[in-house]
C-alpha cells in the first residue's frame, strides 16, 4: 500500500493515530495509488447531498480519471490524506497548490493551495474533518505552502464552521453564489488554544469510555474460581456495577447460560447487546483472536490485565506494539497491557474491574499508578484506618495504567480536569512518555485542582514494559520543570497520600505563617522546628499542658484560627491518663467545632499513636461525600444476579481494621481534619500545601515574553540557513556565534586568538588594556580555578610575563590555545544556558560559574518561551544567589540586566528551532551592566513536527 509517489518517497512521518470527539481513534495516512477500491467504496457510503456539497453539482460516482486523480500525488504540489477505521475510509482531505488566478502550479514560489474535504455522514460530527485539516495544514508548512483556499457552498455551515472554527486568520468573499475562504496556515494563538481545547475534549472523552461504560465484558472467565479473570468478574458484580455485566470464556460447556449468576457466552459476538468495555483476561498469544471479536462487535474500549508484553523483552514489546496498532484499527483504547484494573465509584457507575477485592469509598481523589503494586499500595494506604495516615479517605476514581502502552496518565490528567467528582489528582509514575505534554497539561490541571506527583524509577531507566523517548536532562532538571507546571512533588508514596489528604479537603494557606498549640511542649517544638526546616514562618508553640481540656484546644485553636497573622494551624496532641484527662472523641469535636467557626484557614493535627484519638479523627480525614449523596452499591440485586456480602469496606461505611464501623462522616460545610503520627510528615505536607497556593497566585499573572526592538529575527533566520546549508548540524565558529547572538541583542567580548607573545601583544594593543590572557583548551576552558586565566594585565610586560607563566605550567600554545580579551567590569560569574531537549523540549538554565556550584548542581531552570516574571524568578531560585543582591557587605548587582539576557535567549530558542543549544559562560554581572565573555551555539535541522503540528497519539 506504501508506494513511492511521482516526485517523493512514501511520507510515513505523517501517518498518525488521532483520538477523535467521541473518544474513539482512527488513522490519518496519505493516499497512494493501492487506495483506488477503497476510495470508490468509501464514495458509494457518502449521501447525494454531501457529494453534492463537494462537487457543487451532482455526481454519484468517480470516473476513472477522478479515481486516478484522487490516488496518485506527489505528496509536494498535490497530497490527499485519509482518515480510516477499521482499513475503510471514512474521510479524505486533499489540496492542490495554486499560482496567481487559482491555476495549478508547482514550486516554492507558488505558496497558495486549495484544499477540499469529504467525511462519510456516518462519521460526521467526531469531528474528523477538523483532524484532517489540522494534519493537511502541518503537511501543507512542511512543503512550503502559506495559505489555503476554501470554495464552500452557503449551505454547507458544517464545512464552514470546521473553517472558521479553526483559530486561523482568515478572509472570507462571496462571489457566483460560492463562499469563498482565506487563511493562513502559521499557528495563532487562537488556532493553537482550539487544537488543545480540542485535544482534551476528546482525550477526555475516550477515558470517559473507559471508565463510566453502560456494559463490561470480561473475557477469560475460567470455569474454575480464583483466577484473574474470575476475580475481576467477581468484583464487578459485588462492587455494584450499575449497567450491563457478562462474563465470556471459549472454554463454557454448550448451554452454559451463567456463571456466578452472570450471563456468560463463548465469544463476545455472542451477546445480545452492545459492550462498551471488555476486560481481557486470556494469556498474551489468545489476544489478538479476543481485539478482533471486540473490534467486529464495536466494543468501545479495552482494558487488557493480561501479562507478557514488553515487560517481557523483545518479542513482548513487539506483541505490545501489534496489540495497540490492532485495536486502534477498530478506533479502540486501551488501559494496559499488564494493568491492575480500573476503578470508577461514582454511585452512578460503581465500576471495580480491577483486581482490588474491595470497592474503595467513595470521593475526591483521583490516583493513576504505572505500578500494580504500588498501585495495591496507595489504594491500601488511602482505605485503611491507622497506620500511615489515619482515617478513611475516599476515591473517585483509580486507573493503574500498566505498561501504559496506549491511555497513560497524560489522557487520564485529561478526564481529572473537567471531572466534578474529582478534587485532587495524585500520581505515581516510573516514565513520562511525552514530558512537553505533560508540563503543558499538569500546568493547565493544577490551576484547577492539586496535582501530586512521586516517581520511581528515578535513578536508573524506567521499567523495560515503558516505550518512552531518552531525555538527556537529568532527573533533578525535570522535576524543577514539573514544579515550573505546578505540579506537587514529592519522593515517597508515603508523602503522596500525607499530601493528598491535606489537599482532598483543607483550603489552602494563603502564606507561610504555621501557628503551633497542643498539649505537648516537646512535640510543639518538634513540630517549630520541621516548619524551620521546610521553610516556614512558625509562630512559637503554645504549650496548653497536659491538663488542657477539650474546652482548652477548642478555646486555643479558635484564637489561633481568628489572629490574622497566622496562615495555618498545626494541633499537637499527646494521649492523657488520669481523672479529668481529656477524652479522644471530645477532642476530636472540640477540634472539628472550632475548625468550622473559621472554615478558610488549614488545621492540621499531629497525634501520637496511642489511644483512639486517630478512631475520633477519621471522619474529619474522609473525602467522602456528605450525608445524603448516594454511596456504595444497591442493596437490592438486579435479578439474576448473586450479590456477596463483604464485611470490608465497600458501600456505605467501611469497617476499620477491627471490624468496627467507621464514624460518621463530619456536618455539612466543615472541613475533615487530617491527622498524622509525625510532626515531620505533617509539616512537609503543609509545606507543599503553601508552596502550591503560592504558585495558584503567581499562576494567575504568568507575565509576558517581552518584544525587543532591536531584534532581527529576519536576519537571524537567513543566517542560520545559510549555515545549515554547509551541514546537518554544526557547532558554529566564534565569529558565526557573534554575529548569530547579536542579531538578539546578546553582545559577546571579542576574544583574539594569541598563538604566539608577539600575537597577544599586538591583540592586546588592538583591543586596549588591561586585558586578560585565558587558555582555552577543553580541560581549562571556565576552569579559573586551575590557574588557567591572568586577569587586569595592565601593559605588555605584564602580559608577555603571564605568558611565559601560562606556557611554562600548562604546555605550549598549542595545547593551551590562549586568547586575549578586554578585561570587563568586575561583578559575578553566571553561566545562561538553553538547550532543546528531545523529550522536554526547549529548556532555559540558569546558576553561577565555577566548580562550586557545577558540584552542588546549583542550576535553576524554566521552560521556554520564558515570561519576565519566569526569569524573575529564576535568577533568585538558585540556593547561592544571595551573591547576587548583596551578600555580606558586596555591592548588589544589575539582576534586571541578567534577566533581560536571559529573555532575549529565551527568543533567540523559541523563534528558530534550528537553534538546539546556546551556551553563555561567563556572564559577567557587575553592579551596573552584564559582559559576555564566552559563547557557543549549535545548530541542527528542525524537526518536522513540533508541538505546534496536530495532534497525535504516540506512534507504535
Amino acid at each position: 500500500m506504501q508506494t513511492s509517489s511521482d516526485r517523493h518517497e512514501y511520507p510515513a512521518h505523517w501517518e498518525a493515530d488521532v483520538v477523535l470527539r467521541d473518544g474513539g481513534t482512527a488513522r490519518i495516512r496519505p493516499i497512494t495509488a493501492d487506495d483506488a477500491e477503497r476510495l470508490v467504496s468509501f464514495y458509494e457510503q457518502v449521501s447525494d447531498e454531501s457529494k453534492y456539497y463537494r462537487f457543487f453539482a451532482p455526481y454519484p460516482r468517480l470516473s476513472a480519471k477522478d479515481v486516478h486523480r484522487f490516488t496518485h500525488h506527489d505528496f509536494v504540489d498535490r497530497v490527499g490524506l485519509a482518515a480510516t477505521v477499521g482499513d475503510e475510509f471514512i474521510g479524505t482531505v486533499r489540496y492542490d497548490r495554486i499560482g496567481a488566478g487559482g491555476r495549478p502550479a508547482t514550486g516554492a514560489e507558488a505558496d497558495e493551495a486549495e484544499v477540499a474535504f469529504l467525511v462519510q455522514d456516518a462519521h460526521q460530527g467526531r469531528g474528523v474533518a477538523s483532524a484532517l485539516l489540522e494534519h493537511i495544514a502541518a503537511v501543507a508548512r512542511e512543503r512550503g505552502i502559506r495559505r489555503f483556499a476554501a470554495e464552500v457552498l452557503p449551505a454547507n455551515t458544517k464545512m464552514i464552521k470546521v473553517f472558521t472554527d479553526a483559530g486561523y486568520t482568515q478572509k472570507r468573499s462571496f462571489e457566483d453564489g460560492v463562499v469563498r475562504l482565506e487563511f493562513g496556515l502559521e499557528p495563532t494563538d487562537r488556532s493553537l488554544a482550539v487544537q488543545y481545547a480540542r485535544e482534551q475534549r476528546a482525550e477526555a472523552r475516550s477515558v470517559q469510555r473507559l471508565l463510566a461504560p453502560g456494559a463490561v465484558a470480561v473475557i477469560g472467565t475460567g470455569r474454575a474460581s480464583g483466577g484473574v479473570g474470575r476475580s475481576i468478574l467477581g468484583n464487578i458484580r459485588d462492587g455494584g456495577f450499575t449497567g450491563r455485566l457478562y462474563a465470556v470464556n471459549g472454554a463454557l460447556p454448550q448451554g452454559q447460560k451463567e456463571l456466578d449468576g452472570v450471563p456468560a457466552f463463548r465469544s463476545v459476538r455472542d451477546i445480545d447487546g452492545p459492550v462498551d468495555v471488555a476486560v481481557v483476561a486470556v494469556p498474551a498469544e489468545r489476544v489478538p483472536e479476543v481485539v478482533a471479536e471486540c473490534g467486529e462487535h464495536d466494543v468501545q474500549g479495552l482494558v487488557v490485565v493480561s501479562a507478557g508484553y514488553a515487560e517481557s523483552g523483545p518479542d513482548g514489546r513487539e506483541r505490545q506494539r501489534a496489540l495497540v496498532r490492532q485495536a486502534r484499527s477498530y478506533g479502540m483504547r486501551i488501559i494496559g497491557p499488564n494493568s491492575f484494573g480500573v476503578i470508577n465509584t461514582s454511585p452512578e457507575v460503581r465500576l471495580n474491574a480491577s483486581l482490588a477485592p474491595d470497592m474503595p469509598r467513595a470521593g475526591r481523589i483521583g490516583l493513576f499508578a504505572q505500578s500494580g503494586a504500588i498501585g495495591v499500595a496507595l489504594l491500601s494506604r488511602l482505605h485503611r484506618r491507622g497506620g500511615g495516615v489515619t482515617g478513611v479517605t475516599g476515591l473517585s476514581t483509580f486507573v493503574s495504567s500498566g505498561n501504559r502502552a496506549d491511555v497513560s496518565g497524560n489522557d487520564v490528567l485529561q478526564y481529572w480536569y473537567e471531572d466534578a467528582d474529582t478534587d485532587v489528582a495524585l500520581m505515581y509514575l516510573e516514565s513520562i512518555g511525552n514530558p512537553r505534554k505533560f508540563t503543558r497539561l499538569a500546568r493547565r490541571t493544577a490551576a484547577a485542582k492539586p496535582l501530586v506527583v512521586v516517581q520511581g524509577a528515578r535513578h536508573g531507566a524506567g521499567p523495560r514494559g515503558h516505550a518512552v523517548r531518552a531525555t538527556q536532562l537529568p532527573h533533578a532538571t525535570v522535576s524543577a520543570l514539573l514544579r515550573q507546571a505546578g505540579v506537587i512533588r514529592v519522593d515517597t508514596i508515603t508523602d503522596l497520600v500525607d499530601a493528598g489528604l491535606l489537599l482532598a479537603r483543607q483550603p489552602l494557606p494563603a502564606g507561610p505563617r504555621v501557628a503551633i498549640l497542643g498539649n505537648s511542649e516537646s512535640l510543639g517544638l518538634l513540630t517549630y522546628d520541621a516548619c524551620l526546616a521546610e521553610g516556614l514562618r512558625p509562630h512559637p508553640p503554645q504549650d496548653l499542658t497536659t491538663a488542657a481540656s477539650a474546652a482548652d484546644f477548642h478555646a486555643a485553636l479558635s484564637h489561633a484560627l481568628a489572629d490574622d497573622s497566622s496562615d495555618a494551624v498545626v494541633v499537637t496532641a499527646i494521649p492523657s491518663v488520669g481523672e479529668g484527662s481529656v477524652g479522644d472523641a471530645a477532642l476530636a469535636e472540640a477540634l472539628r467545632s472550632a475548625a468550622a467557626e473559621q472554615p478558610t484557614k488549614p488545621v492540621l493535627v499531629v497525634h501520637v499513636e496511642l489511644g483512639g484519638l486517630a478512631e475520633a479523627l477519621s471522619a474529619a480525614t474522609s473525602t467522602a461525600p456528605q450525608p445524603g449523596a448516594a454511596s456504595g452499591p444497591d442493596p437490592t440485586p438486579r435479578t439474576g444476579e448473586r450479590v456477596k456480602p463483604r464485611a470490608a469496606a465497600g458501600a456505605g461505611a467501611p469497617a476499620d481494621e477491627k471490624g468496627a464501623p467507621a464514624p460518621a462522616p463530619p456536618p455539612e460545610g466543615t472541613h475533615p481534619i487530617p491527622a498524622y503520627p509525625a510532626a515531620e510528615r505533617a509539616v512537609r505536607a503543609l509545606a507543599q500545601a503553601v508552596a502550591y497556593g503560592q504558585w495558584r497566585r503567581d499562576a494567575a499573572d504568568p507575565g509576558r515574553v517581552p518584544e525587543y526592538e532591536d531584534i532581527d529575527e529576519r536576519g537571524a533566520a537567513a543566517l542560520i540557513e545559510g549555515m545549515l546549508a554547509r551541514g546537518q548540524g554544526l557547532t558554529l565558529t566564534t565569529e558565526a556565534t557573534c554575529e548569530l547572538l547579536a542579531a538578539y541583542g546578546v553582545h559577546v567580548h571579542r576574544a583574539l586568538p594569541a598563538p604566539t607573545p608577539d600575537a597577544a601583544a599586538e591583540a592586546a594593543r588592538t583591543l586596549g588594556h588591561p586585558v586578560a590572557l585565558k587558555a582555552t583548551a577543553p580541560h581549562l576552558r571556565h576552569r579559573a580555578d586551575l590557574g588557567g586565566v591572568r586577569l587586569d594585565l595592565a601593559d605588555e610586560e605584564q602580559l608577555r610575563r603571564a605568558y611565559a607563566e601560562l606556557t611554562e605550567l600548562f604546555g605550549s600554545p598549542e595545547e593551551l590555545r590562549p586568547v586575549v580579551q578586554r578585561m570587563a567590569p568586575r561583578g559575578v560569574d553566571t553561566v545562561v544556558r538553553a538547550v532543546i531537549d528531545p523529550a522536554a523540549g526547549a529548556v532555559l538554565s540558569f546558576g553561577l560559574a565555577g566548580a562550586a556550584s557545577q558540584l552542588l548542581g546549583d542550576m535553576a531552570h524554566r521552560l521556554i518561551p520564558v515570561t519576565d516574571r519566569d526569569a524573575t524568578s529564576l535568577v533568585r531560585s538558585i540556593r547561592t544567589a544571595p551573591l547576587l543582591f548583596g551578600w555580606r557587605g558586596s555591592a548588589p548587582v544589575d539582576t534586571p540586566a541578567l534577566e533581560e539576557l536571559m529573555l532575549r535567549v529565551s527568543r533567540l530558542v523559541h523563534d528558530h528551532p534550528e537553534v538546539v543549544a546556546v551556551t553563555l559562560e561567563p556572564v559577567v554581572v557587575a553592579p551596573h551592566g552584564i559582559s559576555v565573555l564566552g559563547a557557543s551555539v549549535r545548530l541542527a535541522p528542525p524537526p518536522a513536527r513540533d508541538d505546534h503540528g496536530p495532534r497525535t497519539l504516540p506512534a507504535y
